[in-house]
């Protein structure tokens, strides 16, 4: 779905340990995510989120990680399996004009995405797409990078959402990010 995709080597420097400072997946997700639940984690590269995901939600739980490049899931696939996370992790990938969920049909409690909306050619369908995985009353969580994402065409995103199905819930505070919590109708 997206038309300027992050290039490969960009995935090793999201998975910069001083990250963490600004970006602490566990601070940042804890409060939306449940042992047991189905996740989503929306252009999740090499895993900086999804692997926090899956350890939070255990191991009942399962993280559907979607990106559009397979070396970055095969690389997310290997560090799963280095930390015994690779039971909980769902591998993905999602096609340019479509996130390719149907078999998740109204089964995901919870949506992450962390700097992708932006690459998003058309956010409509995508935000009309993810609302059909979502269940009722789920939560999606969108954080775009303030450097790279203005607060206008932030705006304009999340526009896009609320035609499209979800309501805005909260605008948790997030350091370097435009963020918004969002609930499907």
């Amino acid at each position: 779905m997206a038309h300027k995709v992050c290039p490969y080597w960009v995935g090793f420097l999201l998975l910069n340990p001083l990250r963490k400072i600004y970006h602490d997946p566990d601070k940042i997700l804890r409060p939306y995510l449940k042992p047991g639940i189905k996740a989503l984690d929306i252009g999740s590269a090499m895993g900086f989120f999804s692997l926090p995901m899956a350890k939070i939600i255990g191991k009942k739980g399962k993280v559907i990680c979607v990106d559009i490049r397979e070396k970055m899931l095969s690389k997310l696939k290997k560090r799963a399996k280095k930390v015994n996370l690779s039971d909980q992790i769902i591998l993905h990938v999602c096609s340019q004009n479509s996130l390719n969920l149907e078999k998740y049909t109204g089964e995901i409690d919870f949506a992450l995405a962390s700097a992708v909306v932006h690459e998003i050619h058309d956010t409509a369908k995508f935000f009309s797409d993810l609302n059909k995985s979502l269940k009722q009353s789920a939560k999606l969580l969108i954080m775009e990078p303030e450097k790279r994402v203005s607060m206008e065409n932030f705006t304009t995103s999340i526009s896009h959402a609320e035609d499209n199905g979800f309501q805005i819930l909260d605008r948790p505070k997030i350091k370097k990010s435009h963020s918004c919590l969002l609930i499907k109708k």
